[in-house]
């Protein structure tokens, strides 16, 4: 792969994207010290643009959430070059005023989660700040992209693969929180670990439980709702990475760390 060629962006495809573009593009098997990646990395164009693409469920959405290899995806993108990662993603949503279909650009993150590897610094300490999880400016370039989005929100990530009860519903809303979703983290800390710009791109797919009275959340119901906005997602993602390409390199991810030597000492 040339310099000319190498990937800037990625993309981390959510529940139902597996593949993003035409049969033939380049794809690159990647071994990380943490195991396999989902799938192999597939590289294309786009606008002109490399771009990188990795279905974070596997090619078969064989990995539940909680099984998806979180650091061995973030690491296999980083090592071909990926330094901006747009992630969408389904999505519950914890008010009434986001029904299904309704895409959001999440500017918080809250996690939930219980039994997830969360960081590549299992050696000496290394402190990351994590303040502000999702990057400015590829949120601004989504929302670029997406002018009908809500254009903010924190999404509070579940272990999974269990959908909430009601109690754990009510619970999140009176949060303040407004979407709930099982991969979001560590995700997006284990990209700002290895200084890759992140943003995430939610497309609701239902009102989580408990919110409307008798109404629950199934699996095929999410599917199917993310399946009709796909296409949305895609033309999305498209424009985002145009916007994105101008860009000028932004250091939101920029950490104290010396990345570089602690993935060559890994390898």
């Amino acid at each position: 792969m040339s310099a000319a060629t190498q990937p800037r962006i990625g993309i981390i495809g959510g529940s139902g994207f597996y593949s993003f573009f035409d049969p033939g593009a380049e794809q690159i098997e990647v071994r990380t010290p943490y195991g396999d990646p989902s799938a192999a990395v597939t590289i294309g164009d786009v606008g002109g643009v490399p771009v990188a693409f990795l279905p974070r469920h596997g090619l078969s959405h064989e990995y539940a959430p909680h099984t998806v290899p979180y650091r061995a995806n973030a690491w296999a993108l980083r090592s071909v070059g990926v330094r901006q990662v747009f992630a969408p993603c389904a999505v519950g949503g914890l008010s009434t005023d986001l029904p299904p279909g309704t895409m959001v650009i999440p500017d918080q993150l809250v996690d939930r989660t219980t039994s997830r590897a969360q960081t590549f610094f299992d050696g000496p300490a290394v402190h990351v700040g994590f303040a502000d999880p999702y990057c400015p400016t590829l949120r601004r370039a989504a929302a670029t992209a997406a002018p009908d989005a809500v254009p903010d929100g924190t999404m509070v990530v579940v272990e999974g693969p269990r959908f909430s009860t009601r109690a754990e519903s009510q619970w999140y809303a009176r949060q303040g929180w407004t979407l709930v979703n099982m991969t979001g983290h560590p995700e997006a800390v284990l990209a700002r670990e290895l200084e890759m710009c992140y943003a995430a791109i939610a497309l609701v797919t239902d009102t989580d439980a408990g919110l409307v009275a008798g109404e629950g959340v199934t699996a095929s119901e999410v599917f199917a709702v993310f399946e009709r906005g796909l296409q949305h997602v895609r033309e999305v993602l498209i424009r985002a990475i145009g916007v994105a390409a101008k860009e000028p390199e932004c250091l939101c991810a920029r950490g104290e760390h010396d990345i570089t030597s602690v993935m060559e000492a890994e390898l």
